[in-house]
């Protein structure tokens, strides 16, 4: 997931060139065994009260913050109250989306050595950003258990040229990209949830908060419910603190941060996973090493921070997806002499790098003329 305590971010940074140059596509010459050896065994350890100390931490800084914008943005000379709402919108996403990556690692089991405790922990934090915490837990496993393949990954899965929608042609310019971008960041969170888009091709309708839909198996469907029962419990709440503080009370101080925590997600997985160095497989080329290296370490500034370092030690999470994430980056310092070329790390500005990928990212297909061997290997395109 990412990594907390007081180690540095990755700083290698490359070159444009280089950091589009093709990642390695072939068998690795190592296994994912002696990378685990070469990780030292603490890294794998889980805490409970470490882990409750991120918890713990987080929440004290969102309660400044709520306090901070209730108590003094009032007292502010109207033309003040914009930009104060605007920091505190911006403050308190960011931090609540370090809140949903701790919930993310519950959903992983690196929380702590109690899976009921991961649950339990999971639950509550996802259902207060309303998120359905099972319903992603098992679709979430299925993307790890399937990354960087076509026809079995759970999300942000590419499309070939021959399945691209007839208008993508139209959006394929700035004004564009523009526009694809505001949609993804603002609707893609929600429309994945309830309508499973940009996921895995499904024969029928497949929907997050559905038990009995095709994502989940029998033995899922009574920790859907749950998941259910938490999210509208939570929206239930939202009702009541509508009628009695007001709707515009509730998106000032809950719903612009949730956006903001929704757009944070939804980018940070969009530019782990896309990226035109990255290579994508069928089923006649993938295995799963492969696939878990086909990720891409980031760099988002002081963000790295606050969001527990899921941006900049994603490669060594879908390597060891239990580690907890206080170890990981001391866990991705040790495996990147073994991974060598395998690794992938993009200094680039969060900012840029999407606009860039929005561009350069939009199918993907094998290389023309592409031999026997690599016909399976599929990279990013945008010749349409």
């Amino acid at each position: 997931m990412g990594a907390g305590g007081n180690m540095s971010a990755p700083s290698t940074k490359k070159g444009d060139q280089s950091v589009l140059r093709r990642a390695p596509h072939s068998k690795p010459p190592f296994t994912l065994s002696q990378i685990k050896k070469a990780i030292p065994p603490h890294c794998f350890q889980r805490s409970v009260l470490r882990s409750f100390s991120y918890v713990v931490y987080d929440l004290i800084i969102v309660s400044l913050l709520y306090f901070a914008a209730t108590t003094f943005i009032p007292l502010l000379p109207t033309p003040l109250t914009y930009p104060a709402w605007i920091a505190y919108w911006i403050c308190q996403g960011c931090v609540c989306t370090g809140i949903w990556v701790i919930a993310h690692e519950c959903g992983h089991h690196a929380f702590s050595d109690y899976q009921w405790l991961d649950d339990t922990v999971g639950l509550v934090l996802h259902s207060l950003l309303l998120v359905p915490y099972f319903s992603w837990k098992y679709s979430h496993r299925r993307h790890h258990s399937n990354t960087g393949s076509l026809e079995r990954d759970e999300v942000f899965v590419p499309k070939p040229k021959s399945e691209m929608s007839w208008f993508s042609k139209y959006l394929n310019n700035p004004p564009g990209r523009v526009l694809t971008l505001t949609v993804t960041l603002t609707l893609g969170w929600p429309l994945y949830l309830a309508f499973n888009v940009s996921g895995r091709h499904y024969e029928r309708f497949a929907c997050h908060f559905d038990p009995h839909g095709p994502i989940y198996s029998d033995r899922e469907r009574l920790q859907i419910y749950i998941s259910d029962i938490g999210f509208f419990a939570v929206v239930y709440g939202l009702y009541l603190l509508a009628a009695a503080k007001g709707l515009t009370w509730v998106i000032c101080i809950y719903g612009v941060p949730l956006l903001i925590v929704n757009s944070f997600l939804v980018l940070i997985t969009y530019l782990q996973h896309t990226h035109p160095s990255l290579p994508h497989y069928d089923s006649s080329e993938w295995d799963w090493l492969r696939g878990a290296l086909a990720t891409m370490d980031r760099d988002y500034g002081i963000l790295n921070k606050v969001f527990h370092n899921i941006t900049d030690t994603h490669v060594a999470h879908h390597l060891f997806s239990t580690m907890p994430h206080y170890n990981a980056m001391e866990a991705t310092k040790a495996i990147k002499p073994i991974l060598g070329d395998y690794y992938q790390f993009d200094g680039t500005s969060f900012y840029k790098a999407m606009w860039r990928e929005a561009r350069e990212c939009m199918y993907v297909a094998p290389d023309e003329g592409s031999d026997q061997v690599n016909k399976g290997v599929f990279w990013y395109n945008n010749k349409l």
